[in-house]
């Protein structure tokens, strides 16, 4: 358990003054509630259980404010406190969710295969939120309980010294060791529990996540029902899991308060018998009760921290990922890229399964150069190693004869262009969608890009955009067509302006009207560029000045189309297959 506390106090080392200050504030509110409240209840009950009026006005007024600047100074302590701490650890939550979030952006492609993106989004909010909560708790409570218990010893010990008998009240903390073990049971119970707790709720958000994505299909297929019948499930099986989690957390508390009690009765039998004054006792019974209220709030600490730590633990499991795709420690510096690529017997695999299998070809600058092959034959993946999404196993690939490697990830992927077959737009206005193109580009030449992609029309057509460029597309484009999400897809590759442009089916999804159009506009894109393209349907071949064909992840013939269909069987087939229809 100090092992975990260390990590989560860790998690506040940005904020030491903030935390120290709160604890110090937290150990005088601790000593005040332990020390000061107990021998101001002594005077009070003494002075009024006495036989003795005596004393003067002063003197009883002395004893009777003395509680409210006890609990002026208590509660200072109290809000100050908890202020400062719940500033640190927001402000920590804060800097982990950036550092959480920053992480994810780092991560290769192949993590997010298999990773489900509900249970990321899960891990990056309710993760952290538990953090935040178990944080503040135990800052707040790690120096305030103990030092309530130190003050209330202290003044038993003081008692204990001044009054004979007193003493013997000593055997009723006997019962604190009692209450160790119910809570280290409990706390590897909690820890667990709640690990499950948190996978439940990152299976539900991750539900969640894909039937929003999917409510087009969801209503095609009137799949409502089944859709409502899965997230109940996932509720029920979220609902079982918390209740474990609160049977475990709230069932510590009555068997310490048990335990407490038996003290508080051996306190009152001792009491009894050796004649202590009711002041005194009075007092005596109020420091145990503090004494055993603290340990019950340090056995909730331990079942809070055990929370804490199955929301780290799966946090931790994204901060632990490997980055297998990052920076050379001493990239090469290049000004200008020709757009030369060249595959060395590459290799490639997807976990256990080959993808890529000694694959050898050469692109020259300028070159058109089609992919082409049945389904899952390798084109896609032969793609995805040139801005390094993925790579190699074995081999090498080259860019004006350089290994991709040595590259830094920023400046290769500056050389390259995308436009795929389903172009992802953000919830932002068209302007700011154009400019993901080139981060730095003016509003002049955004829109003198989009006139290059044949989108400035229907961008100015008021009954289209009626903001113009100032329009918000909706997530992914929702408020635009199949042509124009492509239009603006191919403006952001004429903004770019890079050598290598590679176009995933850019038009196999649009009518042929659609097609038409944005086919000019990608006439116009690949002017000068080395291009790859991966071709299901011939017709947006017509232009390749080079053909590599595939053929369960091989590449078994290169070369132009007259070539390929006299003395390539697979290409031939493939080929006649679409002509028929």
């Amino acid at each position: 358990m100090l092992k975990d506390l260390k990590t989560f106090l860790g998690l506040l080392s940005e904020h030491k003054k903030s935390v120290v200050l709160a604890m110090a504030l937290g150990s005088i509110g601790g000593l005040v509630t332990g020390g000061g409240l107990t021998t101001g209840v002594e005077r009070l009950f003494t002075m009024i259980f006495s036989d003795d009026r005596s004393l003067s006005t002063s003197q009883v007024i002395g004893v009777a404010s003395s509680f409210p600047i006890l609990f002026l100074i208590l509660g200072f302590c109290v809000f100050a406190s908890a202020y400062l701490l719940n500033h640190a650890g927001l402000a920590a939550i804060r800097d982990l969710r950036a550092q959480v979030f920053a992480r994810v952006q780092r991560l290769p492609l192949a993590y997010f295969q298999t990773s489900k993106t509900g249970d990321l989004i899960s891990r990056i909010t309710a993760d952290t939120a538990v953090l935040q909560q178990t944080l503040t708790f135990i800052a707040r409570n790690v120096i305030t309980q103990p030092a309530t218990i130190i003050g209330a010893v202290a003044y038993l010990y003081i008692v204990a010294s001044k009054n004979e008998g007193v003493y013997q009240i000593y055997l009723c903390l006997i019962a604190l060791p009692i209450v160790i073990f119910p809570i280290r049971k409990f706390t590897h119970k909690i820890e667990y529990k709640a690990r499950q707790q948190q996978e439940e709720l990152g299976a539900l958000t991750n539900n969640l996540a894909q039937n929003l994505t999917a409510a087009r299909e969801i209503r095609a297929f009137n799949l409502q029902e089944r859709e409502n019948t899965r997230f109940t499930t996932r509720l029920a099986d979220l609902f079982i899991s918390q209740m474990k989690v609160v049977k475990y957390q709230f069932g510590l508390g009555p068997i310490v308060e048990v335990c407490s009690s038996i003290g508080l009765s051996i306190a009152f039998i001792i009491g009894y018998y050796n004649g202590v004054p009711a002041g005194v006792f009075t007092s005596i019974f109020l420091a145990l009760y503090l004494t055993y209220t603290a340990v019950k709030k340090l056995g909730t600490f331990a079942s809070e921290l055990s929370k804490g730590v199955a929301s780290y633990q799966r946090i931790a499991e994204i901060l632990d990922s490997p980055v297998d795709i990052d920076d050379p420690a001493e990239p090469l510096e290049i000004g200008h890229v020709n757009g030369e690529i060249e595959f060395k017997d590459v290799s490639f695999a997807y976990g256990e399964t080959p993808a890529l299998k000694s694959a050898n070809a050469r692109i020259q600058k300028g070159d058109i150069c089609a992919l082409v092959g049945p389904s899952g034959a390798g084109k896609s993946t032969f793609a995805n190693l040139v801005p390094r999404f993925y790579d190699v196993t074995t081999g090498g690939i080259y860019l004006d004869g350089h290994d991709l490697r040595r590259f830094r990830l920023t400046h290769l992927r500056d050389q390259i262009a995308i436009v795929s077959q389903d172009p992802v737009l953000f919830d932002d206005t068209i302007l700011e969608n154009i400019r993901l193109g080139r981060q730095d580009a003016t509003d002049e030449e955004v829109r003198e890009a989009a006139r290059q992609a044949f989108a400035h029309d229907f961008i100015t057509d008021k009954t289209n955009c009626p903001q113009g460029y100032d329009t918000f597309v909706g997530e992914r484009g929702a408020r635009l067509s199949g042509g124009q999400k492509q239009r603006i897809a191919i403006a952001r590759a004429f903004l770019r302006s890079a050598p290598i442009l590679i176009l995933d089916e850019a038009t196999s999804a649009l009518d042929s009207e659609s097609e038409a159009q944005v086919q000019i506009a990608l006439d116009k894109l690949v002017s000068g560029k080395t291009v790859l393209i991966i071709a299901h349907r011939f017709s947006t071949i017509k232009n390749a000045t080079k053909i590599i064909v595939f053929s369960e992840g091989q590449i078994i013939d290169t070369g132009p189309h007259e070539q390929l269909y006299t003395r390539c069987p697979l290409y031939k087939s493939l080929y006649d297959q679409q002509q028929a229809t």
